[in-house]
C-alpha cells in the first residue's frame, strides 16, 4: 500500500513537471519574445521583467511567494508544497529556455499556439493539485468568504493586468494577450474536465420502468431511482438518475423518446466522477 502511494505521488509530481515545461515553452518561445502576456502573476511578471529588465524567473518566484505564505494555513500544506514545487520549477525552466529564440514573430500565431500550450500546461498542474498563480490562490480564499465565484474574481484581476499590458506594450499586444488568455482558459477546462466529460441525467416519465430496463441494457452502467411526486398532478413518479458521457447524450435521448415523447430530461455538467464500477470512464 505504501509503495503504491509512493509511486502515485511520484507520478503526480512528474505530471506537474511536464505541465511546468509546457508553460515555460509557451512563455519563452511564443509569448515573451512577442510581448504577449497571460493573466495572473505570470502576466504581471512579464510586464515587470520588461520594465526593469530583470529575469522573468525572478519575478515568478518573488510575486508568488507572498500568496503562498498567506494561504498556507487556509489551503493546506499539500497544496502549498505542490504549488511551491511548480513555481520554483517554472522559474528554473524559464531561465533555461531564456536563450532559445522565439518560434515565430507572427503575433497571431504566437498568441494562438502560446495560449494552447500554456493552457495545456496549467491544466495538467491544476489537475494534479497545484497552481502557478497567486491570484488564483487569493481568489480561492475570497470565494470562501464572499459570494463571488473563483472565475469571476480571477477575471476581475486579469482585466487590470491586461489593461496594464496595453499601456506598456501597446493596445494591439493587449488584444493578442486577450486571445491567448481566452484560449488558455478553454484548454485548461478541457485538460481538467476532459473532452468527453461526464453528464448527470435526470429522467421523469410515465414509462420509467421500460426506460430503466433499456438503460441497463444499452449503457452497461448503474443508475439510481428516486421517488417523486408531480407538483401539478400530485401523482407519484419515479425519477431516474444516471451518469453518462457527453458523446452518449444523443443515444440516451433517442432511447427515451422511443418509449415516451413527452419525457422530461434534465442534463447537468459533472466535473469529476469517483467511486466503484467506473470502468467505462477509463
Amino acid at each position: 500500500m505504501k509503495t503504491k502511494l509512493f509511486f502515485r505521488i511520484i507520478a503526480r509530481y512528474f505530471i506537474i513537471q511536464i505541465g511546468v515545461i509546457l508553460v515555460a515553452v509557451s512563455l519563452e518561445m511564443f509569448l515573451v519574445p512577442n510581448k504577449i502576456i497571460d493573466g495572473g502573476v505570470i502576466g504581471i511578471s512579464i510586464i515587470l521583467s520588461y520594465l526593469v529588465n530583470w529575469q522573468l524567473a525572478f519575478f515568478i518566484v518573488v510575486l508568488n511567494f507572498p500568496f503562498l505564505i498567506i494561504a498556507y494555513k487556509k489551503l493546506g500544506s499539500d497544496f502549498i508544497f505542490s504549488t511551491l514545487y511548480a513555481v520554483i520549477s517554472l522559474s528554473i525552466w524559464v531561465y533555461i529556455f531564456k536563450p532559445v529564440p522565439g518560434v515565430t514573430e507572427d503575433l497571431f500565431l504566437a498568441s494562438i499556439f502560446g495560449g494552447i500550450i500554456i493552457g495545456a500546461g496549467v491544466g495538467l498542474i491544476i489537475r494534479n493539485g497545484a497552481s502557478l498563480d497567486g491570484t488564483e490562490i487569493i481568489s480561492l480564499l475570497i470565494n470562501k468568504k464572499h459570494g463571488f465565484s473563483v472565475g469571476e474574481i480571477i477575471m476581475f484581476f486579469n482585466i487590470f493586468i491586461l489593461a496594464s499590458a496595453g499601456l506598456v506594450f501597446g493596445w494591439d499586444r493587449a488584444m493578442y494577450s486577450l486571445v491567448t488568455y481566452f484560449l488558455a482558459y478553454k484548454i485548461i477546462d478541457i485538460v481538467i474536465d476532459g473532452i468527453d466529460d461526464a453528464k448527470a441525467i435526470f429522467i421523469i416519465s410515465t414509462e420509467s420502468e421500460s426506460i430503466k430496463n433499456e438503460l441497463f441494457l444499452n449503457f452497461n452502467r448503474g443508475l439510481t431511482i428516486f421517488n417523486g411526486k408531480g407538483g401539478f398532478s400530485d401523482e407519484n413518479r419515479e425519477i431516474i438518475y444516471i451518469i453518462i458521457k457527453r458523446s452518449e447524450i444523443f443515444k440516451l435521448k433517442k432511447l427515451v423518446r422511443k418509449f415516451d415523447d413527452e419525457a422530461f430530461i434534465s442534463i447537468q455538467d459533472i466535473h469529476e466522477v469517483v467511486g466503484k464500477n467506473l470502468k467505462e470512464w477509463k
